[in-house]
C-alpha cells in the first residue's frame, strides 16, 4: 500500500510540475509574440562636443516613424545613422562600429532603394544648434533581422554626401546613443 502511495503522489508531482512548465513556457511564448511599437534613443556626445538629443522610431503602417530633435549642433547640415553597435563607450563614438548594413547593400540617401538600413540622411541645424527631422524610414523595422534595437545612432560633424563609400564621408562623430524599447 505504501508503494502505490508512493507512486501516485510521484505521478501527481510529476503532473504538477509539466503543468508549471508548460504555463512557464506559455507565458514565453506570449511575451515573444508582443511587438515591439516603439524605440528610443537618447544621444550624448562624444568628447569635446556638445550634442544631446533623443531621436524615437514608431512603427507605422508604412515603415518606421523616425523623430530626431537635438541641440547642440553647429549650424548646417550634420550626417546622421544607425551603426552596427549598441556601445557608445568610447571618447570617439567608435565603438559604436559601422553602419547598420544587413543586407549589404551600398550607402545611400534614407529614400534610395539601394542604400544601408542605417543612412537617416541629413539633420539640419539652425544658427542656434538646434534641428528636427521627421521621416517615414521603409527599410528598418523594430522586430526581425532589420531590427534597430539594441544599435546605436550616431550624429556626424559634417553632411552626408551620399555618394562617398561606405560612410558618406560625414567625417568624426559628435553624439552618440543605444537604441532601446519604448514605452
Amino acid at each position: 500500500m505504501k508503494n502505490i502511495r508512493l507512486i501516485f503522489s510521484i505521478l501527481i508531482l510529476t503532473a504538477i510540475y509539466s503543468s508549471c512548465q508548460a504555463q512557464t513556457m506559455n507565458m514565453k511564448m506570449s511575451a515573444a509574440r508582443t511587438t515591439v511599437q516603439k524605440a528610443v534613443c537618447v544621444v550624448y556626445p562624444t568628447q569635446g562636443n556638445t550634442v544631446t538629443g533623443t531621436i524615437t522610431f514608431t512603427k507605422a503602417d508604412d515603415g518606421v516613424k523616425v523623430v530626431a530633435d537635438l541641440q547642440g549642433l553647429s549650424k548646417g547640415k550634420h550626417g546622421i545613422h544607425i551603426h552596427e553597435c549598441g556601445d557608445c563607450t568610447s571618447a570617439d563614438g567608435n565603438s559604436a562600429g559601422g553602419h547598420f548594413n544587413p543586407t549589404s547593400k551600398s550607402h545611400g540617401a534614407p529614400m534610395d532603394e539601394m542604400r544601408h538600413e542605417g543612412d537617416m540622411g541629413n539633420i539640419e541645424a539652425d544658427a542656434a544648434g538646434k534641428a528636427h527631422l521627421e521621416y517615414i524610414d521603409k527599410a528598418i523595422s523594430l522586430e526581425g533581422p532589420t531590427s534597430i534595437i539594441g544599435r546605436s545612432v550616431i550624429v556626424h560633424k559634417n553632411e552626408d554626401d551620399f555618394k562617398t563609400q561606405p560612410t558618406g564621408n560625414a567625417g568624426a562623430r559628435v553624439a552618440c546613443g543605444v537604441i532601446g524599447i519604448g514605452k
